[in-house]
């Protein structure tokens, strides 16, 4: 299925979207997948609320037209504010009306997603990260979440982190920033989390981090 690439104004004249295409197994990429997911999770009246919010993006008319999540969708992938590797407004919608079980289904897909390679850290980089977050989480217990609002997460995150893992704090440490690492993509750098750890007063785990970027930064590729 095609879209038009260029950025449309809110009232410029368009035929009415077409909805996105059913999911149908072979046919439909993931990404599509997810968005007629999404659509077909959202009540009237939530369908309503998303509209109102994209009253800065949308004009009244298109709204007007607007009777299904798939339409929604269909503009907001017209005016480049949903792509495949660009969710975050998405995403702020979904929170927006208290849909985090939706949410969910969207860092999900983002986790398991292939990026596009110019957005994610380059091999080395990424070595570095993982060996990094394997040593936060062996040495960073219940002040994780402090440490992740350093890094910018929500609360809105962390309490569905939590609610997902709930007697699991190991792993609510490791979905937490297999998180931040989806959202910074190729932003996301070692040094970033050497500096939240000082923040947090977590200077042993920060040691530690140094201590085994010095190793591997040592050894060849």
């Amino acid at each position: 299925m095609d879209f038009p690439s260029g950025m449309l104004g809110q009232d410029a004249e368009i035929p009415r979207p077409r909805p996105l295409p059913a999911a149908t197994p072979g046919t439909v990429s993931p990404f599509l997948s997810l968005l007629n997911s999404i659509a077909s999770g959202l009540s009237d009246s939530e369908l309503s609320e998303m509209k109102f919010l994209c009253s800065d993006k949308i004009g009244k008319r298109k709204r007007d037209e607007v009777k299904s999540g798939r339409e929604l969708f269909c503009i907001l992938m017209e005016q480049q504010l949903i792509a495949r590797y660009n969710l975050e407004y998405l995403k702020k919608l979904l929170k927006d009306i208290d849909r985090n079980d939706l949410l969910s289904q969207v860092v999900r897909f983002e986790e398991e997603e292939p990026h596009a390679p110019d957005d994610q850290p380059d091999g080395h980089e990424k070595r570095l990260l993982q060996a990094a977050v394997n040593v936060i989480c062996d040495h960073v217990g219940r002040e994780w979440r402090r440490l992740m609002r350093e890094l910018g997460m929500s609360e809105v995150s962390l309490d569905r982190i939590v609610a997902a893992h709930p007697f699991n704090l190991y792993e609510q440490l490791v979905q937490a920033l297999r998180e931040w690492q989806v959202r910074k993509r190729k932003d996301a750098k070692v040094a970033d989390l050497i500096k939240a750890l000082r923040s947090c007063n977590l200077n042993l785990a920060a040691d530690k981090v140094e201590e085994r970027i010095s190793q591997l930064n040592m050894e060849p590729d």
